[in-house]
């Protein structure tokens, strides 16, 4: 199955994906009410761990999809699908909205990983935006191997060298 075919069957059958994406802000919601003050104790906190984590990875891959349809494939933003591209990002943000108005993000375990994540990823897509728009042709008669070769030399050679300290 392609990414394609899953999101052609998602279109098909949106029940599913807006359940999905309703069920964790109203969880959300509910702990907020349920746990006013002490989102930062120990039950609460993991819960809150858990529905960012279940919001922000497809959230963020929602993010990450749209920014290659419109950057690499040029696609025109009337084309962005709803149910995969538009309903993770709102179900993402409005979680975090709720869950911020109980408890300190910085209090939630793992959420320190999502920037990280976030990083990786812009950092990717601008190295790979920039490759594509560069345009570099590399013509070589050597053969990769020996071009892989190369780089392990130098790069061993460089962090075996003893380097000189400036007082």
């Amino acid at each position: 199955m392609t990414l394609e075919e899953l999101f052609q069957q998602i279109a098909e059958n949106p029940a599913y994906i807006i359940f999905y994406f309703s069920i964790i802000p109203f969880a959300a919601f509910l702990a907020g009410l349920l746990g006013k003050g002490e989102g930062h104790m120990s039950p609460w906190k993991y819960l809150y761990s858990a529905l960012i984590f279940l919001v922000s990875v497809p959230g963020i891959f929602s993010v990450t999809l749209s920014v290659y349809f419109f950057l690499f494939e040029k696609r025109p933003i009337m084309q962005t699908d709803v149910f995969t591209q538009i309903i993770p990002v709102l179900s993402m943000v409005i979680t975090l909205l709720a869950i911020r108005k109980n408890v300190n993000l910085d209090y939630i375990p793992g959420f320190d990983k999502m920037s990280g994540l976030i990083t990786m990823i812009t950092a990717s897509l601008a190295i790979m935006w920039f490759i594509d728009r560069t345009r570099i042709w590399v013509v070589s008669y050597v053969r990769f191997e020996v071009v892989i070769g190369f780089f392990i030399a130098v790069s061993y050679t460089h962090l075996t060298l003893p380097t000189k300290r400036i007082v």
